[in-house]
């Protein structure tokens, strides 16, 4: 057991950042907590300040700029391997966090071109999404506080506890964000059969096997 728990604190660090990730760039030590944070508050500020469809696009743009650094964080992470199982855990959850993130910008970008929303909604599906990813972040950080502050003094079982209660519940946000997308989809979907607009919002949001809805 104390390889475990030793192995759990390794692929902890890793996944919050406490170790730097080197590329043909440098790159800064990168926090998972405070990345997904930052696209949080970006997407918040879709919902608080944008008031036409060019502050939304605008700002969803600056948004995404953030997304493309975690993508990158995230993608190194994944190809990280032969972890023990509860190391193993800590990393899907940091992940799922990651396939948050990836489910609201590759949607929600494709709704920005979508005729079928107005700015409003638009914005109230940002406000949405800053809910979601919030929640699931907060997750993070708590999962974080407790491994890197107590982990040690803990007992497996109580280790293992919050570990097992982490990945539920950012598997609880992941699948509710899925949700939550096929619903706004169909709207649009719904649209676009009175409309007779079909066949364009088929092709906007991909194939039969892409599509959440």
């Amino acid at each position: 057991m104390k390889t475990n728990r030793i192995s759990a604190v390794v692929i902890l660090a890793l996944a919050m950042g406490m170790f730097p990730f080197k590329s043909h760039a440098q790159l800064a030590v990168i926090d998972a907590p405070n990345i997904t944070q930052s696209i949080v508050n970006s997407v918040l500020e879709i919902s608080e300040a944008s008031t036409t469809a060019t502050n939304v696009i605008s700002t969803f743009k600056e948004a995404k700029k953030i997304y493309q650094q975690s993508k990158e964080y995230y993608d190194k992470l994944k190809a990280v391997s032969n972890l023990v199982k509860d190391a193993a855990k800590v990393q899907k959850t940091v992940l799922m966090v990651g396939e948050i993130t990836d489910i609201y910008f590759n949607n929600y970008e494709k709704m920005l071109s979508d005729k079928n929303y107005s700015v409003a909604e638009l914005t109230a599906m940002a406000a949405g999404y800053a809910k979601l990813l919030q929640e699931a972040t907060d997750i993070l950080k708590e999962l974080k506080q407790a491994v890197n502050e107590n982990g040690m003094s803990m007992s497996d079982k109580e280790r293992l506890d919050i570990i097992d209660r982490a990945y539920n519940g950012v598997k609880h946000y992941r699948d509710l964000t899925a949700y939550y997308t096929r619903k706004n989809i169909s709207v649009s979907y719904i649209r676009s059969q009175k409309s007779g607009d079909t066949d364009r919002v088929l092709k906007l949001y991909g194939k039969s096997d892409e599509r959440y809805w």
